[in-house]
């Protein structure tokens, strides 16, 4: 780990505008690249008449440092009290603290960083372009291999978590202004998770031709299916749940029309990911798992929520080791998913450069009502 840190130190890192940050972020051309406090990371900041400023600052800057620095370039009166928040693509106002940091990589995938002063933040909406999909790559999905899908996908989704740091998940528990440290890889891994969730949502929601859309519907529970084959569990558990999201599960045509035997398919992956008794279907699964495994990373930050919130960090003034056995235990299981390098045999490529851009690379609409919205208009309610 330290000699990555010192191949990788000085990197470039850019939040575009549009698009999702993951798949342009781009360090040096190994795949492979850790994200350091240090790095400088290229963002805008917006105000409420939605002019913005470019900014370029180290990843751990404190979200005082960006309001600051901001406010400087838009022209607003410092003196007045500022707030930095993040507008996400439904109106939703989250505030960021002073002492936050590593903000640009821990928006939500439609969000944008808005600086405003107290007095205004209700007038703060969001920008037109959050409503519509971040820009993908724009090709025919039903072209492309779905065996060749899974393969890169779950190389690229092996690449992110390979730079998590396990004590991330610390931090994250237990607030990263305690530490001062970055979260910014688990930040991006987790994006992910919410990245494909809605990225198979969009799809569907996209695909006014029904005999098409059945097709789509058939290629994403096949792709589930090679995921969970491939071992990675983050991408087959989002992949599942954006097909049991609201606006596709409502489409009653379209899952008619499905073949009986996908559908009995998708029926078993719910009944695996089903969150009754603790997701017992799922962890006995993983139980019998050998790694490499990329693990669903929100049930992990779940059990380490769950053990800090319901265990007291200390007794009597000394330090509750029962509670720090249960969270260790959380980062030995992503120790164990990682203890072997991930090798897989690569699917007779088709057309690798195009599959491997266009999984990096995908667009996404993130605001339920406007999926919704689009769901009725393909199906609309029957009296």
């Amino acid at each position: 780990y330290q000699e990555d840190r010192k191949a990788h130190s000085g990197q470039k890192w850019k939040l575009p505008p549009c698009g999702q940050p993951i798949s342009l972020f781009s360090g040096n051309k190994e795949s492979r690249t850790i994200i350091m406090p240090q790095d400088d990371i290229i963002f805008r900041v917006y105000c409420a008449d939605h002019t913005y400023c470019t900014l370029r600052l180290p990843v751990d800057s404190t979200a005082e440092t960006i309001k600051l620095c901001a406010a400087d370039k838009l022209k607003l009166r410092p003196n007045d009290e500022l707030l930095l928040v993040e507008v996400k693509s439904n109106g939703e106002r989250v505030t960021f603290k002073d002492n936050d940091i590593s903000i640009p990589t821990a928006l939500s995938i439609n969000g944008r960083i808005f600086v405003s002063p107290k007095d205004h933040l209700d007038a703060l909406t969001c920008l037109s372009e959050q409503e519509e999909a971040t820009q993908g790559i724009d090709a025919d999905l039903e072209l492309f291999s779905t065996k060749e899908l899974a393969y890169y996908m779950t190389l690229f989704d092996w690449d992110l978590f390979w730079c998590v740091h396990e004590y991330e998940l610390l931090y994250h528990t237990f607030g990263r202004h305690h530490f001062g440290q970055i979260t910014a890889n688990l930040d991006i891994f987790l994006r992910r998770f919410n990245e494909l969730q809605f990225w198979v949502v969009t799809e569907i929601c996209m695909t006014s031709s029904l005999s098409k859309r059945v097709a789509i519907l058939r290629k994403f529970i096949k792709l589930a299916a090679y995921c969970k084959e491939y071992q990675n569990l983050n991408a087959f558990c989002a992949i599942v749940m954006g097909l049991s999201n609201m606006a596709i599960s409502r489409l009653s045509l379209t899952w008619e029309k499905l073949p009986s035997k996908f559908r009995k398919l998708y029926t078993e992956f719910e009944s695996l990911i089903d969150p009754s008794r603790n997701h017992r279907s799922y962890r006995v699964s993983v139980s019998k798992l050998q790694p490499p495994i990329v693990p669903f990373m929100p049930l992990l930050l779940k059990d380490m929520t769950f053990t800090h919130e319901g265990n007291k960090t200390s007794l009597d003034g000394l330090v509750n080791f029962e509670k720090m056995h249960m969270l260790a235990q959380t980062l030995r299981t992503i120790r164990f998913c990682r203890s072997r390098h991930l090798v897989l045999d690569p699917p007779s490529p088709k057309s690798e450069g195009e599959v491997k851009s266009y999984i990096a690379c995908l667009r996404v609409i993130d605001n339920q009502r406007v999926l919704t919205g689009m769901s009725q208009k393909l199906e609309p309610r029957r009296s």
